[in-house]
């Protein structure tokens, strides 16, 4: 089976389970997958649409629906929609399922369904202190490294590893070697959530296999 065909059915999979979940929700397929621009390293981005009233059973049950498709292994809550009322964005990763096909899954009520921006910027929709893993969010920043190293972006590498490294506040940054500029963020976080230590032996085995031994 291919990897684009593996994951679109995965996607597929994935959008099955949130609709039988809630049958009067809906999912869209959004990102590089729906337009028709995905490479190896894409990510599955899915909105799904709920009613406004069952906006709080959805988020309850979403895990437990997913797991119906695959293990999961972690969900992290974007801070930035952490205490919507109204929106979640939720970052799924999936046993025996390569890193870079993670689920970025957007949960909008039918109300703000059409606002992409709904939510943003707003203080009261933000988690408070303690209320999301900074180490997990940079280790997830050394996975967007590799990805984005493998695609010629050093640039943006370079931010991804420089906003990991400050967001866990360890004063180091990339210097290029990008093999080990990603295992140094990556254990770095285990450093301050012990838990991290088998997913960030992942991303190490990750970037050697991208990016050579650092």
């Amino acid at each position: 089976m291919g990897t684009g065909t593996g994951r679109d059915a995965l996607a597929a999979e994935v959008r099955e389970a949130l609709q039988a979940c809630c049958a009067r929700s809906r999912t869209e397929l959004v990102g590089s997958l729906a337009d028709g621009n995905a490479d190896e390293f894409s990510d599955i981005d899915l909105l799904w649409i709920v009613p406004d009233a069952e906006f709080a059973a959805c988020l309850s049950g979403a895990v437990a629906a997913l797991e119906r498709v695959r293990s999961v292994t972690s969900v992290r809550s974007d801070p930035d929609f952490h205490r919507s009322l109204r929106r979640r964005l939720l970052f799924v990763r999936f046993a025996r399922v390569p890193l870079f096909w993670r689920l970025d899954l957007d949960i909008r009520c039918a109300s703000v369904a059409g606002d992409p921006d709904h939510d943003t910027g707003n203080p009261a929709a933000r988690a408070r202190a303690g209320e999301w893993s900074r180490p997990a969010s940079a280790l997830a920043n050394a996975v967007g490294a590799v990805k984005a190293v493998a695609r010629g972006r050093q640039e943006q590498a370079r931010g991804l590893l420089d906003r990991g490294f400050a967001r866990i506040g360890v004063p180091d940054r990339a210097s290029g070697d990008w093999g080990a500029d990603v295992a140094r963020l990556a254990w770095a976080a285990v450093a301050q959530d012990p838990s991290l230590a088998e997913p960030a032996a992942e991303v190490g085995a990750l970037a050697r296999a991208y990016l050579g031994s650092g």
